[in-house]
């Protein structure tokens, strides 16, 4: 993945020279420092955008400090996924703060993760797509359980439901920036109420969380 002119070019010479030291030990900020100028790059230019000569230009870092915490630019880019997906969690926990009950909690995490869909200055990209989805749906699945256990959800497995409903709103994103010109509430209430109702929720209170009175039906479930 490396560009022309990258340093990343002369990492195999730069440590087989009989004459160069050993590393000096790995500095936390100067790695945070790194992520940030990369962040900052991912956001602006995606991630086939990102130069490793430009982010440590930006983040005022030598090469020798580059090599002295990441091995190559994959292994930066796989940081700033990490970093992404820690403050995505982080906001999806905060969203979901407020909830009063498992329902409402779930209906926030499905907010959350649409915001960044409908928000043009929100950063959110299929390039950042990433396996490390855990931490993503970590709050979620501790509410399917905990609805679970009180009975508002019935007969589901909350790992598997929780990457069920992740399914159902990456299909209304990506489908909502195929045609972009859906409507934010629209998609929503259609997520959330074929979310729900496939966690066995009634239809009463599926209707008070998406504000429409249309009929529950049949549907599969997210289990």
């Amino acid at each position: 993945m490396s560009e022309q002119g990258d340093p990343l070019t002369h990492r195999k010479a730069y440590f087989s020279h009989p004459g160069m030291p050993r590393h000096k030990k790995a500095d936390p900020d100067v790695r945070r420092a790194i992520v940030a100028a990369a962040s900052k790059s991912v956001r602006e230019q995606g991630v086939r955008g990102l130069n490793v000569a430009t982010v440590l230009e930006q983040a005022q870092l030598s090469t020798r400090a580059f090599y002295r915490h990441f091995e190559s630019k994959d292994q930066l880019v796989a940081a700033v996924f990490v970093e992404i997906i820690r403050a995505e969690a982080r906001r999806l926990r905060e969203k979901m703060t407020a909830a009063a009950t498992p329902v409402e909690a779930v209906a926030a995490w499905i907010d959350g993760r649409f915001d960044l869909a409908f928000d043009e200055e929100a950063f959110f990209s299929p390039e950042m797509v990433s396996p490390s989805y855990g931490a993503i749906l970590e709050p979620l699945i501790e509410q399917l359980q905990r609805g679970l256990e009180i009975g508002v959800f019935k007969d589901i497995v909350p790992v598997t439901a929780a990457k069920s409903i992740h399914g159902v709103v990456w299909a209304g994103t990506q489908r909502h920036w195929a045609i972009n010109h859906w409507d934010r509430e629209e998609v929503r209430d259609r997520a959330l109420g074929f979310c729900l109702r496939g966690l066995g929720v009634d239809p009463e209170t599926i209707a008070e969380v998406t504000a429409d009175t249309a009929p529950a039906g049949q549907a599969a479930r997210c289990d």
